[in-house]
């Protein structure tokens, strides 16, 4: 996934979970903050971020915030980035055999999915979920409760019983990561069904990611603990 006009840029304070006040080109400037998720460990004042100028009179923001160094490293924080890492390297590998279809946001029962694959007569359910939290090495999902997120591990187990293959991807916005893990200590609930899920057949994978100020790709697998 490739970006175009990114800057770097100084992050100043966060208002709210949508804006940002940064510094770039010397002014200051209120930007869009493309992940809603708390992210404090990383969204710090005087942080070194990368964004995105974006030609939209309509918009009130010029810009867009893409990625946010912490200490040496680099963190995508796009949180639209995790499902199109994912398109693009499960048609760039060999992962699946050939793949039939490929449907974007696919509503089945009351959620809607990430993909729907069918390959061959398998048909296969993708919920997506992008990492930004990092701690010690290890990376953490979510980083606040995720009610939505109970949602679509509960829908992926229940799709299991109607004979679908499923699948709960973690897309981990960085490199160099030693492992991931449910985030227990900020929602046990999630990290109890994503086990359980497991057990029923719910087929858990994390990816990490090379990641530069205007490039996002996903590069090798990261194991997963259930801790």
């Amino acid at each position: 996934m490739q970006y175009e006009n990114v800057e770097k840029a100084r992050f100043i304070s966060r208002p709210n979970r949508f804006i940002a006040h940064i510094e770039v080109g010397g002014r200051e400037e209120i930007c869009h903050v493309k992940n809603t998720g708390r992210c404090k460990e990383i969204l710090v004042p005087g942080a070194e971020i990368f964004v995105q100028e974006v030609n939209n009179p309509n918009r009130k923001t010029k810009y867009d915030l893409l990625a946010v160094y912490k200490g040496e490293r680099l963190i995508n924080i796009d949180s639209q980035a995790p499902n199109q890492v994912f398109h693009e390297w499960i048609l760039g590998n060999d992962f699946f055999p050939v793949i039939n279809i490929i449907k974007p946001e696919y509503k089945y029962l009351k959620s809607r999915f990430d993909f729907y694959l069918a390959v061959g007569d398998r048909k296969i359910l993708v919920e997506v979920k992008g990492v930004t939290l990092e701690k010690d090495g290890a990376v953490l999902f979510p980083d606040a409760p995720t009610e939505r997120g109970l949602k679509h591990i509960n829908g992926l187990c229940h799709a299991i019983r109607e004979g679908f293959e499923a699948y709960l991807v973690f897309i981990i916005q960085m490199q160099d990561v030693l492992y991931f893990a449910p985030n227990r200590a900020t929602h046990p609930a999630f990290a109890e069904a994503v086990a359980k899920a497991a057990k029923q057949g719910v087929k858990i994978i994390a990816l990490d990611c090379l990641v530069t100020a205007d490039s996002i790709a996903a590069k090798d697998f990261v194991e997963v603990r259930m801790v």
